[in-house]
């Protein structure tokens, strides 16, 4: 059935970038219609928090439909019970998957086998991809850390500077183009930070020499307040590393730090997966503003399908299929109509899109990709994480999930050779690094040592790891004794984790699965990712060894663990997904294993050039000029800061051009 109604824009995906185009578009009087594969965004976020607190595993995920897990019987094969792809509508990549990456029936994703007789420095290795997003009214806002960086000037011409990777288009002039952008969007998001402390960092690089950083250049609220832990850091004043100073910035974040429309962050420490009180922005704030103009539809429950073109090779129309219930039957179907199409999917279902529609005339490889560039470039912020404990209590666990950073260390000469990165100050303890606080209440219960602070244990510098050396090797506590040392325990955890920029290779890349479907019969996605360069394997390296000078500067002893060598051969359960090696130049070998930062970022680049990019700097289709795309697979580069705060800053500029073209 196709849509009856007139609308000047049909967007697809009602995550930030989609619904800060939709309120613009709607505040300017456009009629707009948003198809959303997810269900609707619930009146109160109660029964999220429900499903949280009842998660076995508190994943980034685990509030949110569909179920992640206990979806069937658990197994020794299937021990959390994680749901077939195959039986769902709106099915997702979730971190719990990772493990599970050659398990068909437990992942989303379409892995390629693992290459035969490799070992673990080789470049052509294939790993699990590590971030994962939602499809829900809100999108991944729902369970972002909040924070809000932008990007420095020299992010956008990595290539032209150091060699490396891609400019952005325009280089200089871009990064220009988008500063009012970036105003804006801290205005939306309501970003509390601390101006003078930015300052700081922008003249370390230049950014402005006059100190300007916009017309207008302030945070809506003042930053919120700083953790003990940031504070141990901060009394590094003589530190420099490969040239640069190194220094504590606090974090500009999307959450209050006082009363306004929203209520204050109270910090419960679970911003990811979810903000008991809304204290923290997501996306559901600004879809709700685009509804209130009158002007914005938003249909739930529709799963974009297929992208028409007519015989001018314009978008003339957007397939889409409906359902009731999670896993039931297609309840529907019907074609979505206006004059220019916006693709907001992110970086994994937009190209997914784009692929499918492979059925119009002189597009067989699919929408917009002429270049065949769509879906190439998958990119993340590989982490790495490094823990220890303080030698006085620092109190992790409380206030937001991290307030500060190092961010002194995102650009130098260095960047010819190895990859950037900044540093985020955890405050979680090692409930990331060690799955704490169950695995040292488990060890001392039970007598184990999985967290190291119970049996022989040294660390990578030979240091005895013991917590209490009076105790003996895998002592089994109670009662006094086992609260005083949890407490002694858990008020020290330190975790640091090094957001390393991943280059673009067009071999990492998202396609079309050839035998996995999901329940509505369309492909899930089958997605090839490496680490193809020792550009990043040495920002590894560089992190293990500043951890390590770090924790020595402040008196704490470091507990970061050996993963081990990867496996990539044997049976699926004994694959490991993300471990690795790098042999340096003295002919050490380090073992990592790399995490995800969740900032799903390339596969529909924009570009100067119609040959190597999907967009152009207008964020809009090289081969369909009515076809837009926004979201994090516009970027050329991951750069060094997280993504969202310029996502949003390039909604507001495409919103603009669309605006343009419309009124022309």
């Amino acid at each position: 059935m196709t849509n009856t109604s007139k609308y000047d824009v049909v967007i697809v995906g009602s995550g930030i970038s989609g619904a800060i185009v939709a309120y613009q578009l709607g505040l300017a009087g456009k009629k707009v219609l948003i198809l959303e594969s997810g269900p609707t965004v619930p009146a109160d976020r109660s029964g999220y928090m429900e499903t949280f607190y009842k998660a076995n595993a508190k994943t980034p995920e685990s509030p949110y439909p569909p179920a992640t897990q206990g979806a069937v019987p658990s197994s020794a094969n299937n021990p959390l019970g994680l749901p077939n792809p195959a039986g769902e509508n709106i099915p997702r990549y979730t971190v719990l998957q990772v493990g599970a990456w050659q398990k068909k029936d437990q992942c989303y994703f379409d892995y390629p086998s693992q290459v035969e007789g490799i070992d673990g420095t080789s470049l052509n290795a294939n790993f699990a991809f590590a971030s994962s997003y939602e499809r829900l009214g809100g999108g991944t806002t729902w369970h972002w850390l909040g924070t809000c960086l932008r990007l420095f000037p020299e992010d956008f011409k990595m290539k032209t500077l150091y060699g490396q990777g891609e400019d952005w288009p325009g280089g200089d002039a871009f990064y220009q183009s988008l500063v009012p952008f970036y105003e804006t969007a801290a205005k939306e998001i309501g970003v509390s930070g601390d101006k003078a402390a930015m300052e700081k960092l922008y003249r370390q690089f230049y950014v402005n020499p006059e100190g300007i950083y916009g017309s207008d250049y302030n945070f809506p609220m003042p930053g919120i307040d700083q953790t003990l832990q940031d504070e141990l850091y901060a009394g590094i004043t003589d530190m420099t590393y490969e040239g640069n100073p190194v220094y504590v910035t606090p974090t500009p974040q999307g959450r209050n730090s006082r009363p306004d429309e929203r209520r204050q962050c109270a910090g419960n420490t679970n911003c990811i997966p979810i903000c008991p009180i809304q204290a923290k922005y997501d996306a559901t704030v600004t879809l709700a503003r685009a509804e209130q103009t009158d002007n914005v539809e938003i249909r739930y429950q529709h799963v974009a399908c297929n992208i028409r073109l007519d015989d001018k090779q314009q978008v003339c129309g957007i397939d889409y299929l409906t359902y009731d219930q999670p896993n039931g039957i297609a309840t529907g179907s019907g074609t979505a109509v206006a004059e220019r199409y916006v693709l907001a999917a992110h970086a994994i279902e937009t190209p997914k899109l784009l692929l499918m529609s492979n059925k119009n005339p002189g597009f067989e490889n699919g929408v917009a990709n002429s270049s065949d560039q769509v879906g190439r470039n998958l990119m993340d912020h590989v982490m790495y994480l490094g823990w220890g404990l303080a030698k006085d209590p620092i109190f992790p666990y409380r206030g937001p999930l991290s307030t500060s950073g190092i961010e002194s260390l995102r650009d130098g000469a260095f960047r010819k050779d190895r990859s950037a990165y900044r540093i985020e100050i955890g405050n979680e303890g090692w409930q990331w690094a060690a799955d704490d606080p169950g695995t040292t209440l488990a060890d001392f219960v039970f007598g184990q040592n999985n967290s190291q602070l119970n049996g022989n244990s040294k660390n990578q510098q030979g240091e005895e790891l013991r917590f209490n050396p009076q105790l003996p090797a895998f002592s089994k506590l109670f009662g006094k004794q086992l609260v005083n040392t949890l407490n002694g325990v858990y008020t020290r955890q330190l975790r640091l984790g090094y957001l390393i920029e991943q280059l673009p290779d067009p071999e990492n890349r998202v396609q079309l699965s050839t035998t996995l479907k999901d329940n509505l019969g369309l492909p899930r996605p089958h997605v090839t990712y490496r680490l193809a360069s020792d550009y990043e394997r040495k920002a590894f390296v560089s992190a293990k060894e500043l951890t390590t000078e770090l924790f020595a500067k402040v008196g704490a002893t470091e507990y970061t663990k050996d993963p081990g060598a990867p496996v990539f051969s044997g049976k699926p359960e004994e694959l490991t997904a993300t471990n690795f090696q790098y042999k340096d130049d003295k002919g050490v070998t380090h073992n990592f294993r790399f995490y995800g930062a969740g900032h799903i970022v390339g596969t529909y680049r924009m570009g100067d050039n119609k040959a190597t990019s999907v967009l152009n700097s207008r964020q809009q289709s090289w081969d369909h000029d009515n076809l837009y795309m926004v979201g994090s697979g516009v970027f050329p580069t991951i750069a060094t800061g997280n993504p969202t705060l310029t996502i949003a800053a390039l909604a507001f500029q495409a919103a603009g051009h669309i605006l343009e073209d419309l009124n022309s």
